[in-house]
Protein backbone atom coordinates (compact mmCIF):
# COMPACT_ATOMS: atom_id res chain seq x y z
CA UNK A 1 0.00 0.00 0.00
CA UNK A 2 1.45 3.33 -0.67
CA UNK A 3 1.44 6.26 1.89
CA UNK A 4 1.85 9.83 1.49
CA UNK A 5 3.55 11.60 3.59
CA UNK A 6 3.64 15.46 4.30
CA UNK A 7 6.68 17.14 6.27
CA UNK A 8 5.84 20.69 6.09
CA UNK A 9 8.08 22.58 7.50
CA UNK A 10 11.55 20.97 6.26
CA UNK A 11 13.81 23.20 7.32
CA UNK A 12 15.49 24.47 11.11
CA UNK A 13 15.40 27.51 10.06
CA UNK A 14 12.16 28.79 8.18
CA UNK A 15 8.91 27.26 7.34
CA UNK A 16 8.55 27.83 3.61
CA UNK A 17 9.41 24.13 2.45
CA UNK A 18 6.78 21.43 2.09
CA UNK A 19 7.86 18.10 0.85
CA UNK A 20 5.32 15.59 0.30
CA UNK A 21 6.36 11.29 -0.62
CA UNK A 22 4.59 8.65 -1.25
CA UNK A 23 5.90 5.45 0.45
CA UNK A 24 5.54 1.93 -1.09
CA UNK A 25 7.38 -0.76 0.93
CA UNK A 26 9.25 1.03 3.10
CA UNK A 27 11.02 3.34 0.65
CA UNK A 28 10.31 6.07 -0.89
CA UNK A 29 8.91 5.48 -4.60
CA UNK A 30 8.12 9.22 -5.45
CA UNK A 31 8.34 12.92 -3.91
CA UNK A 32 7.44 16.63 -4.55
CA UNK A 33 9.09 19.76 -3.32
CA UNK A 34 6.96 22.90 -2.35
CA UNK A 35 8.14 26.24 -2.01
CA UNK A 36 4.95 27.80 0.00
CA UNK A 37 6.32 31.31 0.00
CA UNK A 38 6.63 34.37 -2.37
CA UNK A 39 9.48 36.44 -2.26
CA UNK A 40 9.31 39.14 -5.56
CA UNK A 41 11.79 41.04 -4.63
CA UNK A 42 12.63 41.44 -8.58
CA UNK A 43 9.04 42.91 -8.65
CA UNK A 44 10.48 45.24 -5.39
CA UNK A 45 13.68 46.65 -7.26
CA UNK A 46 11.84 47.60 -10.66
CA UNK A 47 12.01 51.52 -11.18
CA UNK A 48 14.71 51.49 -8.39
CA UNK A 49 18.25 52.75 -8.81
CA UNK A 50 20.73 49.78 -9.79
CA UNK A 51 23.32 51.01 -7.21
CA UNK A 52 20.75 50.18 -4.62
CA UNK A 53 20.08 46.97 -5.43
CA UNK A 54 22.45 45.23 -3.38
CA UNK A 55 20.57 46.71 -0.30
CA UNK A 56 17.12 45.42 -1.01
CA UNK A 57 19.11 41.76 -2.24
CA UNK A 58 20.81 41.31 0.67
CA UNK A 59 17.93 41.00 2.71
CA UNK A 60 16.85 37.59 0.72
CA UNK A 61 18.48 35.85 3.06
CA UNK A 62 19.74 36.52 6.75
CA UNK A 63 21.43 33.37 7.23
CA UNK A 64 23.48 33.41 4.17
CA UNK A 65 24.15 37.32 4.90
CA UNK A 66 25.72 39.21 2.29
CA UNK A 67 26.17 36.57 -0.50
CA UNK A 68 23.35 38.59 -2.67
CA UNK A 69 24.65 42.04 -1.81
CA UNK A 70 27.73 40.44 -3.38
CA UNK A 71 26.82 38.76 -6.22
CA UNK A 72 24.30 42.47 -6.84
CA UNK A 73 27.04 44.76 -7.40
CA UNK A 74 29.06 42.38 -9.26
CA UNK A 75 25.88 41.94 -11.73
CA UNK A 76 26.03 46.06 -11.70
CA UNK A 77 29.66 46.14 -11.99
CA UNK A 78 29.13 43.69 -15.39
CA UNK A 79 26.67 45.99 -16.83
CA UNK A 80 28.18 49.40 -16.39
CA UNK A 81 31.89 47.85 -16.98
CA UNK A 82 33.47 48.71 -13.57
CA UNK A 83 36.91 46.96 -12.39
CA UNK A 84 37.02 47.14 -8.80
CA UNK A 85 40.14 47.75 -6.89
CA UNK A 86 42.37 44.97 -5.96
CA UNK A 87 41.90 45.53 -2.19
CA UNK A 88 37.93 45.76 -2.47
CA UNK A 89 38.16 42.00 -3.75
CA UNK A 90 40.51 41.21 -1.58
CA UNK A 91 38.22 42.09 1.31
CA UNK A 92 34.63 41.10 -0.12
CA UNK A 93 36.96 37.51 -0.43
CA UNK A 94 37.41 37.85 3.16
CA UNK A 95 33.93 38.10 3.74
CA UNK A 96 33.16 35.60 1.82
CA UNK A 97 35.49 33.04 3.52
CA UNK A 98 34.32 33.96 6.79
CA UNK A 99 30.71 33.65 5.83
CA UNK A 100 31.55 30.06 4.99
CA UNK A 101 33.17 29.66 7.74
CA UNK A 102 30.27 30.61 9.84
CA UNK A 103 27.71 28.80 7.27
CA UNK A 104 28.84 25.29 7.26
CA UNK A 105 29.77 25.57 10.91
CA UNK A 106 26.53 26.95 12.21
CA UNK A 107 24.75 23.82 9.11
CA UNK A 108 26.98 20.99 10.55
CA UNK A 109 25.69 21.50 14.40
CA UNK A 110 23.03 23.39 14.80
CA UNK A 111 21.07 22.19 11.52
CA UNK A 112 22.19 18.56 10.44
CA UNK A 113 23.70 17.28 13.04
CA UNK A 114 20.72 16.25 15.45
CA UNK A 115 19.52 14.29 12.38
CA UNK A 116 22.82 12.11 12.97
CA UNK A 117 23.67 12.68 16.91
CA UNK A 118 20.85 11.31 19.24
CA UNK A 119 20.55 14.00 21.91
CA UNK A 120 18.87 11.67 24.59
CA UNK A 121 21.44 8.68 24.47
CA UNK A 122 24.41 11.27 25.29
CA UNK A 123 22.97 10.99 28.25
CA UNK A 124 24.03 6.89 28.69
CA UNK A 125 27.89 8.28 28.11
CA UNK A 126 30.76 7.60 30.51
CA UNK A 127 32.45 10.80 30.19
CA UNK A 128 35.75 8.96 31.00
CA UNK A 129 35.70 7.04 27.75
CA UNK A 130 33.98 10.45 25.98
CA UNK A 131 37.48 12.38 26.78
CA UNK A 132 39.49 9.36 25.80
CA UNK A 133 37.84 9.21 22.17
CA UNK A 134 37.49 13.09 21.75
CA UNK A 135 41.47 13.11 22.73
CA UNK A 136 42.13 10.25 20.26
CA UNK A 137 40.67 12.03 17.17
CA UNK A 138 41.66 15.58 17.79
CA UNK A 139 43.65 18.08 20.15
CA UNK A 140 41.61 19.97 20.93
CA UNK A 141 41.69 21.32 24.65
CA UNK A 142 38.27 20.64 25.63
CA UNK A 143 38.33 17.11 26.06
CA UNK A 144 38.15 16.61 29.83
CA UNK A 145 36.41 14.36 31.99
CA UNK A 146 35.18 16.85 33.64
CA UNK A 147 34.13 18.91 30.66
CA UNK A 148 31.74 15.97 29.62
CA UNK A 149 30.56 15.20 32.51
CA UNK A 150 29.49 18.91 32.91
CA UNK A 151 27.93 19.14 29.69
CA UNK A 152 26.01 15.76 30.08
CA UNK A 153 24.59 17.14 33.77
CA UNK A 154 23.06 20.14 32.00
CA UNK A 155 21.29 18.51 29.26
CA UNK A 156 20.08 15.55 31.81
CA UNK A 157 18.32 18.64 33.88
CA UNK A 158 16.45 19.79 30.75
CA UNK A 159 15.79 15.90 30.39
CA UNK A 160 14.39 15.83 33.88
CA UNK A 161 12.35 18.62 33.78
CA UNK A 162 10.68 17.41 30.52
CA UNK A 163 11.98 20.66 28.85
CA UNK A 164 14.47 19.85 25.85
CA UNK A 165 14.13 23.48 25.05
CA UNK A 166 16.59 24.07 21.92
CA UNK A 167 16.64 19.92 21.22
CA UNK A 168 12.66 19.64 22.11
CA UNK A 169 10.67 17.28 19.09
CA UNK A 170 13.20 15.47 17.94
CA UNK A 171 13.43 11.99 16.81
CA UNK A 172 15.34 10.43 19.34
CA UNK A 173 15.54 7.11 20.15
CA UNK A 174 14.88 6.32 16.25
CA UNK A 175 16.36 2.92 15.56
CA UNK A 176 18.14 4.92 12.20
CA UNK A 177 20.42 7.04 15.16
CA UNK A 178 23.75 4.47 15.42
CA UNK A 179 25.96 6.75 17.36
CA UNK A 180 27.68 5.28 20.29
CA UNK A 181 26.51 7.32 23.37
CA UNK A 182 30.28 8.61 23.43
CA UNK A 183 30.16 9.86 19.99
CA UNK A 184 26.56 11.34 20.54
CA UNK A 185 28.15 13.31 23.76
CA UNK A 186 30.73 15.04 21.74
CA UNK A 187 28.24 15.90 19.05
CA UNK A 188 26.33 17.42 21.50
CA UNK A 189 29.48 19.16 23.58
CA UNK A 190 30.36 20.39 20.27
CA UNK A 191 27.01 21.61 19.10
CA UNK A 192 27.16 24.27 22.26
CA UNK A 193 30.64 25.61 21.70
CA UNK A 194 29.58 25.80 18.24
CA UNK A 195 26.88 28.15 19.50
CA UNK A 196 29.68 30.37 20.91
CA UNK A 197 32.43 30.12 18.33
CA UNK A 198 29.89 31.33 15.32
CA UNK A 199 28.90 34.65 16.94
CA UNK A 200 32.67 35.49 16.92
CA UNK A 201 33.77 34.99 13.49
CA UNK A 202 30.86 37.14 12.04
CA UNK A 203 32.49 40.16 13.46
CA UNK A 204 34.67 39.78 10.41
CA UNK A 205 31.48 41.06 8.20
CA UNK A 206 31.13 44.06 11.00
CA UNK A 207 34.63 44.89 10.56
CA UNK A 208 34.44 45.49 6.76
CA UNK A 209 30.93 45.63 6.17
CA UNK A 210 29.91 48.22 9.36
CA UNK A 211 27.01 45.55 10.60
CA UNK A 212 25.87 41.69 10.42
CA UNK A 213 23.44 40.32 9.21
CA UNK A 214 23.44 42.71 5.97
CA UNK A 215 26.81 44.25 5.84
CA UNK A 216 27.24 47.32 3.32
CA UNK A 217 28.67 46.71 0.15
CA UNK A 218 29.45 49.13 -2.70
CA UNK A 219 29.03 49.51 -6.67
CA UNK A 220 32.56 49.98 -7.54
CA UNK A 221 34.06 48.58 -4.51
CA UNK A 222 34.03 48.54 -0.59
CA UNK A 223 32.28 51.01 1.49
CA UNK A 224 35.23 50.98 4.04
CA UNK A 225 38.57 52.82 4.35
CA UNK A 226 42.12 51.77 4.95
CA UNK A 227 43.20 54.23 7.37
CA UNK A 228 46.19 52.05 9.55
CA UNK A 229 46.42 54.94 11.84
CA UNK A 230 42.92 56.27 11.90
CA UNK A 231 40.34 55.15 14.50
CA UNK A 232 37.51 55.53 12.16
CA UNK A 233 38.87 53.20 9.65
CA UNK A 234 40.40 50.00 8.79
CA UNK A 235 43.05 50.45 11.03
CA UNK A 236 45.77 47.96 12.17
CA UNK A 237 43.91 46.99 15.50
CA UNK A 238 41.52 45.87 13.40
CA UNK A 239 43.23 44.34 10.71
CA UNK A 240 45.00 42.62 13.34
CA UNK A 241 41.53 41.71 14.76
CA UNK A 242 40.77 39.99 11.46
CA UNK A 243 43.45 37.31 11.22
CA UNK A 244 42.63 36.60 14.87
CA UNK A 245 39.27 35.75 14.01
CA UNK A 246 40.22 34.10 11.17
CA UNK A 247 42.67 31.86 12.56
CA UNK A 248 40.23 30.85 15.39
CA UNK A 249 38.00 29.52 13.02
CA UNK A 250 40.70 27.77 11.01
CA UNK A 251 41.32 25.73 14.48
CA UNK A 252 38.02 25.66 15.19
CA UNK A 253 37.14 24.09 12.08
CA UNK A 254 40.15 21.72 11.66
CA UNK A 255 40.33 20.66 15.54
CA UNK A 256 36.19 20.11 15.71
CA UNK A 257 33.90 20.10 12.82
CA UNK A 258 36.60 18.00 10.34
CA UNK A 259 37.84 15.48 13.42
CA UNK A 260 33.75 15.47 14.45
CA UNK A 261 31.90 15.10 10.29
CA UNK A 262 35.03 12.07 9.95
CA UNK A 263 33.64 10.58 13.30
CA UNK A 264 30.15 10.68 12.70
CA UNK A 265 30.40 9.79 9.00
CA UNK A 266 32.22 6.29 9.99
CA UNK A 267 28.85 5.20 11.49
CA UNK A 268 26.62 5.90 8.43
CA UNK A 269 28.56 4.29 5.61
CA UNK A 270 25.50 3.46 4.78
CA UNK A 271 24.38 6.79 3.39
CA UNK A 272 27.23 6.66 1.11
CA UNK A 273 24.30 4.81 -1.47
CA UNK A 274 21.33 6.43 -0.05
CA UNK A 275 20.43 10.34 -1.65
CA UNK A 276 22.23 10.46 -4.86
CA UNK A 277 19.51 11.94 -6.86
CA UNK A 278 20.16 13.66 -9.71
CA UNK A 279 23.68 12.92 -11.05
CA UNK A 280 23.93 16.39 -12.19
CA UNK A 281 26.32 18.71 -10.99
CA UNK A 282 26.98 22.74 -11.18
CA UNK A 283 28.88 25.47 -10.19
CA UNK A 284 29.58 28.72 -11.66
CA UNK A 285 32.55 28.92 -9.46
CA UNK A 286 34.21 31.53 -7.34
CA UNK A 287 37.08 33.53 -5.26
CA UNK A 288 39.73 34.91 -7.27
CA UNK A 289 41.81 37.88 -6.04
CA UNK A 290 41.78 38.91 -9.98
CA UNK A 291 37.68 39.69 -9.31
CA UNK A 292 34.70 37.96 -10.46
CA UNK A 293 35.57 38.19 -14.07
CA UNK A 294 38.96 36.18 -14.24
CA UNK A 295 37.39 32.06 -13.93
CA UNK A 296 40.51 30.76 -14.82
CA UNK A 297 42.00 32.02 -11.42
CA UNK A 298 38.72 30.71 -9.37
CA UNK A 299 39.92 28.67 -6.53
CA UNK A 300 36.50 27.53 -7.27
CA UNK A 301 36.72 26.15 -10.67
CA UNK A 302 33.18 26.40 -12.75
CA UNK A 303 31.94 23.62 -14.51
CA UNK A 304 29.04 20.69 -15.24
CA UNK A 305 29.26 17.50 -14.73
CA UNK A 306 26.55 14.95 -15.89
CA UNK A 307 25.38 11.88 -15.26
CA UNK A 308 28.37 11.20 -12.53
CA UNK A 309 30.82 11.35 -14.70
CA UNK A 310 33.98 13.00 -13.24
CA UNK A 311 36.26 12.01 -16.36
CA UNK A 312 34.31 14.76 -18.29
CA UNK A 313 34.03 18.70 -17.01
CA UNK A 314 31.18 20.78 -19.35
CA UNK A 315 31.71 24.64 -19.25
CA UNK A 316 28.77 26.90 -18.57
CA UNK A 317 27.88 30.32 -20.07
CA UNK A 318 25.43 31.90 -17.96
CA UNK A 319 24.76 34.86 -20.51
CA UNK A 320 23.66 32.02 -23.66
CA UNK A 321 20.07 32.19 -24.34
CA UNK A 322 20.14 28.41 -24.58
CA UNK A 323 22.40 27.37 -21.33
CA UNK A 324 20.34 29.00 -18.44
CA UNK A 325 16.61 28.98 -18.92
CA UNK A 326 13.69 29.17 -16.59
CA UNK A 327 10.55 27.27 -16.60
CA UNK A 328 6.85 27.33 -14.89
CA UNK A 329 5.28 24.84 -16.39
CA UNK A 330 4.59 23.44 -12.64
CA UNK A 331 5.05 26.73 -10.78
CA UNK A 332 2.29 29.12 -9.33
CA UNK A 333 3.70 31.98 -12.07
CA UNK A 334 2.24 32.86 -15.89
CA UNK A 335 4.47 33.78 -18.61
CA UNK A 336 3.37 36.36 -21.31
CA UNK A 337 4.24 34.21 -24.31
CA UNK A 338 2.77 30.83 -22.20
CA UNK A 339 3.89 28.66 -19.66
CA UNK A 340 5.80 26.23 -21.40
CA UNK A 341 8.59 28.40 -22.75
CA UNK A 342 11.54 28.55 -21.15
CA UNK A 343 13.41 32.26 -20.50
CA UNK A 344 16.59 33.32 -19.90
CA UNK A 345 16.75 35.34 -16.84
CA UNK A 346 17.92 38.53 -18.67
CA UNK A 347 14.33 38.27 -20.42
CA UNK A 348 12.70 36.79 -16.87
CA UNK A 349 8.94 37.54 -15.78
CA UNK A 350 7.70 37.03 -12.62
CA UNK A 351 3.38 37.56 -12.42
CA UNK A 352 2.29 35.22 -9.83
CA UNK A 353 -0.22 32.66 -10.88
CA UNK A 354 -1.53 31.50 -7.49
CA UNK A 355 -3.76 28.20 -8.78
CA UNK A 356 -3.05 25.99 -5.85
CA UNK A 357 -5.22 24.65 -2.98
CA UNK A 358 -6.55 27.20 -0.44
CA UNK A 359 -4.79 27.06 3.19
CA UNK A 360 -5.45 24.60 5.13
CA UNK A 361 -5.30 21.47 3.10
CA UNK A 362 -3.89 17.89 3.18
CA UNK A 363 -2.24 17.39 0.15
CA UNK A 364 -0.89 19.41 -2.95
CA UNK A 365 -2.61 18.23 -6.36
CA UNK A 366 0.68 17.63 -8.37
CA UNK A 367 -1.01 17.21 -11.42
CA UNK A 368 -1.02 20.89 -11.38
CA UNK A 369 1.46 23.75 -10.82
CA UNK A 370 2.34 22.71 -7.20
CA UNK A 371 5.38 25.17 -6.12
CA UNK A 372 6.15 29.14 -6.00
CA UNK A 373 9.88 28.35 -7.41
CA UNK A 374 10.03 28.54 -11.01
CA UNK A 375 11.91 25.86 -12.11
CA UNK A 376 15.98 26.98 -13.59
CA UNK A 377 17.65 24.36 -16.07
CA UNK A 378 21.14 24.11 -17.91
CA UNK A 379 20.56 22.93 -21.87
CA UNK A 380 17.44 21.48 -20.64
CA UNK A 381 19.13 19.37 -17.41
CA UNK A 382 18.16 18.94 -14.06
CA UNK A 383 20.89 20.56 -11.76
CA UNK A 384 22.37 19.90 -8.31
CA UNK A 385 24.13 23.01 -6.74
CA UNK A 386 26.19 23.60 -3.29
CA UNK A 387 29.24 22.02 -1.87
CA UNK A 388 28.58 18.68 -3.36
CA UNK A 389 28.47 20.00 -6.89
CA UNK A 390 31.53 22.03 -6.39
CA UNK A 391 34.24 19.95 -4.58
CA UNK A 392 33.22 17.30 -7.65
CA UNK A 393 33.73 20.37 -9.67
CA UNK A 394 37.22 20.85 -8.61
CA UNK A 395 38.00 17.32 -7.99
CA UNK A 396 37.17 16.35 -11.52
CA UNK A 397 39.06 18.98 -12.92
CA UNK A 398 41.94 17.50 -10.56
CA UNK A 399 42.69 20.49 -8.76
CA UNK A 400 45.28 19.77 -6.25
CA UNK A 401 43.44 21.06 -3.12
CA UNK A 402 40.51 19.09 -3.78
CA UNK A 403 42.10 16.47 -4.90
CA UNK A 404 43.81 16.24 -1.33
CA UNK A 405 41.25 16.46 0.63
CA UNK A 406 38.81 14.25 -0.64
CA UNK A 407 41.38 11.85 -1.34
CA UNK A 408 41.96 11.68 2.37
CA UNK A 409 38.61 11.29 3.46
CA UNK A 410 38.02 9.06 0.57
CA UNK A 411 40.81 6.81 2.54
CA UNK A 412 39.93 8.03 5.96
CA UNK A 413 36.40 6.76 5.73
CA UNK A 414 37.41 3.59 3.73
CA UNK A 415 34.67 3.81 0.56
CA UNK A 416 35.12 4.54 -2.97
CA UNK A 417 34.56 7.70 -4.83
CA UNK A 418 31.08 6.81 -5.86
CA UNK A 419 30.11 6.88 -2.25
CA UNK A 420 30.59 11.06 -2.81
CA UNK A 421 26.87 10.88 -5.00
CA UNK A 422 25.28 10.55 -1.92
CA UNK A 423 23.53 11.98 1.61
CA UNK A 424 26.45 11.31 3.25
CA UNK A 425 29.13 12.99 0.49
CA UNK A 426 26.98 16.29 0.51
CA UNK A 427 27.40 16.88 3.79
CA UNK A 428 30.79 15.39 4.08
CA UNK A 429 31.55 17.88 0.93
CA UNK A 430 30.50 20.84 3.26
CA UNK A 431 33.03 20.72 6.04
CA UNK A 432 36.49 19.55 3.43
CA UNK A 433 35.38 22.86 1.32
CA UNK A 434 35.10 24.58 4.94
CA UNK A 435 38.36 23.13 5.49
CA UNK A 436 40.06 25.04 2.37
CA UNK A 437 38.28 28.05 2.78
CA UNK A 438 39.59 28.17 5.93
CA UNK A 439 42.89 27.73 4.69
CA UNK A 440 42.28 30.34 1.62
CA UNK A 441 41.38 33.01 3.92
CA UNK A 442 44.61 33.77 5.26
CA UNK A 443 46.14 33.87 2.45
CA UNK A 444 43.42 36.80 1.05
CA UNK A 445 44.31 38.39 3.95
CA UNK A 446 48.22 37.93 3.60
CA UNK A 447 47.41 39.20 0.19
CA UNK A 448 45.70 42.42 1.33
CA UNK A 449 48.24 43.50 4.10
CA UNK A 450 51.11 43.19 1.28
CA UNK A 451 49.01 45.46 -0.62
CA UNK A 452 48.94 48.22 2.39
CA UNK A 453 52.77 47.57 3.22
CA UNK A 454 52.86 48.62 -0.13
CA UNK A 455 50.89 51.94 0.02
CA UNK A 456 48.43 50.76 -2.12
CA UNK A 457 44.97 51.64 0.03
CA UNK A 458 42.36 51.98 -2.89
CA UNK A 459 39.01 50.83 -2.06
CA UNK A 460 36.54 52.10 -4.24
CA UNK A 461 36.27 52.98 -8.06
CA UNK A 462 33.86 55.54 -8.24
CA UNK A 463 34.84 56.82 -12.30
CA UNK A 464 31.20 55.07 -12.96
CA UNK A 465 29.11 55.55 -9.90
CA UNK A 466 27.74 58.90 -11.51
CA UNK A 467 24.60 57.53 -13.98
CA UNK A 468 25.26 60.27 -15.97
CA UNK A 469 27.88 58.20 -17.22
CA UNK A 470 25.82 55.14 -18.60
CA UNK A 471 24.77 54.16 -21.32
CA UNK A 472 20.79 54.51 -22.39
CA UNK A 473 20.78 50.76 -21.47
CA UNK A 474 22.51 48.34 -20.85
CA UNK A 475 22.65 44.77 -18.82
CA UNK A 476 24.93 42.39 -16.62
CA UNK A 477 25.06 39.45 -14.85
CA UNK A 478 26.71 38.76 -11.40
CA UNK A 479 27.39 35.12 -10.30
CA UNK A 480 28.77 33.43 -7.22
CA UNK A 481 29.21 30.39 -5.37
CA UNK A 482 26.56 30.86 -2.44
CA UNK A 483 27.27 28.52 0.18
CA UNK A 484 24.32 26.48 -0.58
CA UNK A 485 25.25 26.89 -4.19
CA UNK A 486 25.59 28.67 -7.71
CA UNK A 487 24.06 31.91 -7.40
CA UNK A 488 23.41 34.67 -10.31
CA UNK A 489 21.57 37.81 -10.22
CA UNK A 490 20.68 39.14 -13.98
CA UNK A 491 19.61 42.94 -14.38
CA UNK A 492 18.91 45.31 -17.51
CA UNK A 493 19.07 49.07 -16.71
CA UNK A 494 17.64 51.65 -18.87
CA UNK A 495 17.83 55.37 -18.30
CA UNK A 496 19.16 55.22 -15.32
CA UNK A 497 17.18 52.59 -13.22
CA UNK A 498 16.29 48.62 -13.05
CA UNK A 499 14.07 47.84 -15.70
CA UNK A 500 14.47 44.01 -15.13
CA UNK A 501 16.13 42.09 -11.86
CA UNK A 502 15.70 38.54 -11.61
CA UNK A 503 17.46 36.31 -9.38
CA UNK A 504 18.19 32.04 -9.79
CA UNK A 505 19.16 31.02 -6.08
CA UNK A 506 20.26 28.14 -5.42
CA UNK A 507 17.48 26.57 -3.51
CA UNK A 508 15.65 27.43 -6.85
CA UNK A 509 17.65 24.75 -8.46
CA UNK A 510 17.59 22.39 -6.14
CA UNK A 511 14.02 22.83 -4.47
CA UNK A 512 12.33 23.61 -7.77
CA UNK A 513 9.21 21.39 -8.94
CA UNK A 514 9.23 19.36 -12.31
CA UNK A 515 9.59 20.94 -15.40
CA UNK A 516 7.66 19.94 -18.85
CA UNK A 517 9.14 16.81 -19.32
CA UNK A 518 8.69 15.19 -15.98
CA UNK A 519 12.51 15.88 -14.74
CA UNK A 520 12.43 15.83 -11.13
CA UNK A 521 14.84 18.77 -9.50
CA UNK A 522 17.87 17.71 -6.90
CA UNK A 523 15.66 18.01 -3.65
CA UNK A 524 12.77 15.49 -5.52
CA UNK A 525 15.36 13.22 -7.36
CA UNK A 526 17.71 12.76 -4.25
CA UNK A 527 14.36 11.24 -2.07
CA UNK A 528 13.89 8.16 -4.92
CA UNK A 529 14.40 4.99 -2.73
CA UNK A 530 15.03 6.21 0.50
CA UNK A 531 14.47 3.70 3.08
CA UNK A 532 11.91 5.04 6.02
CA UNK A 533 11.51 3.02 8.82
CA UNK A 534 9.00 4.99 10.49
CA UNK A 535 6.24 7.53 8.04
CA UNK A 536 5.28 8.84 11.38
CA UNK A 537 8.85 9.71 12.39
CA UNK A 538 10.72 10.57 8.83
CA UNK A 539 13.70 10.86 9.92
CA UNK A 540 15.45 9.76 6.73
CA UNK A 541 13.47 12.67 4.68
CA UNK A 542 14.71 15.16 6.83
CA UNK A 543 18.55 13.68 6.55
CA UNK A 544 18.67 14.03 3.09
CA UNK A 545 16.82 17.35 2.47
CA UNK A 546 19.09 18.91 5.37
CA UNK A 547 21.82 17.40 3.74
CA UNK A 548 21.13 20.19 1.38
CA UNK A 549 20.84 22.99 3.74
CA UNK A 550 17.30 24.29 2.57
CA UNK A 551 16.92 27.81 2.95
CA UNK A 552 14.30 29.36 0.94
CA UNK A 553 14.23 33.05 1.96
CA UNK A 554 15.42 33.09 5.55
CA UNK A 555 13.75 34.58 8.45
CA UNK A 556 10.34 34.01 7.56
CA UNK A 557 8.72 31.57 9.62
CA UNK A 558 4.78 30.30 10.26
CA UNK A 559 3.01 30.57 13.20
CA UNK A 560 -0.08 30.16 14.30
CA UNK A 561 -3.29 32.15 15.90
CA UNK A 562 -1.67 31.19 19.78
CA UNK A 563 2.27 32.61 18.29
CA UNK A 564 3.24 28.64 18.34
CA UNK A 565 5.64 28.10 15.47
CA UNK A 566 4.09 24.92 13.27
CA UNK A 567 5.14 21.91 12.16
CA UNK A 568 3.81 18.94 11.25
CA UNK A 569 4.31 15.77 9.39
CA UNK A 570 0.96 14.13 8.18
CA UNK A 571 0.51 10.40 7.09
CA UNK A 572 -2.18 10.18 4.56
CA UNK A 573 -4.33 7.57 3.36
CA UNK A 574 -4.11 5.38 6.57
Amino acid sequence: MTKRIVVDPVTRIEGHLRVEAEIENGKIKDAYSSGTMVRLLEEILKGRDPRDAWAFVGRVCGVCTSTHSLTSVRCVEDALGIVVPPNAELVRNLMFCALYMHDHVVHFYHLHAMDWVDVVNALKADPKKTSELAQSISNWPKSSVGYFTDIQNRIKKFVESGQLGIFANGYWGHPAYKLPAEVNLIGLAHYLEALDWQKEIVKVQTIFGGKNPHPNYLVGGMACAIATDDVSGINAERLAYVHHLLKQGKDFIEQVYIPDLMAIASFYKDWGGIGGGLGNFMAYGDLSANGSKDPATFLFPSGVILNKDLSKVHEVDVRKNDEIQEFITNSWYDYEGGKDKGLHPWEGESKINYTGPKPPFEQLDVSQAYSFLKTPRWKGHAMEVGPLARVLVGYAKGVPAFKEVVDAALAQLQVPAAALFSTLGRTAARGLECKLVATWALEFYDQLIDNIKKGDTRMANTDKFDPSTWPAEAKGVGTGEAPRGALAHYINIKDGKIANYQLVVPTTWNASPRDGKGQRSAYEAALIDTPVHDPNLPLEIIRTIHSFDPCLACSVHIYDEQGNHVSRVSVLGE
